[in-house]
């Protein structure tokens, strides 16, 4: 989850995907680990590479773990988050799996996000908020 402040405001970067059933939901950036990589490593990358950013992490925020179905068989994903902190750059939806990015208002990312799990991530960065 990255965060940044503008003026006495917080806001954090979504970005919007269609999900398999060709919905466009908004979640936090994330994506796979690759040969070699930490998962903090994996995190800043996958930042990168979905909305053009550079981000710095500030904090573990949790794991959310789950299952899903594709065609005829399940698939096990874990998902490390961290709370980031903005560095540089423009937001973008270069990435070809990103529909739209947006900087969104840390008071208005729960109710745009689709995932509860998520969700829960960001009552938890609340907290943390004044380490960004």
């Amino acid at each position: 989850m990255v965060v940044r402040k503008q003026g006495d405001q917080f806001e954090v970067a979504l970005i919007a995907r269609y999900d398999r059933r060709h919905r466009l939901v908004w979640s936090l950036p994330k994506g796979h680990v690759e040969e070699g990589e930490t998962v903090e490593e994996a995190a800043l990358r996958e930042v990168l590479e979905e909305t053009g950013i550079t981000a710095g992490i500030v904090a573990p925020l949790g794991i959310i773990d789950f299952w899903f179905a594709v065609e005829d068989r399940r698939i096990h994903k874990t998902v490390h988050h961290f709370l980031m902190r903005y560095l540089s750059g423009e937001i973008n939806d270069d990435d070809i799996e990103v529909v739209d990015v947006a900087w969104v208002p840390f008071d208005d990312v729960s109710s745009r996000l689709a995932y509860r799990d998520e969700r829960r991530l960001v009552a938890k960065a609340r907290g943390m908020l004044g380490e960004i």
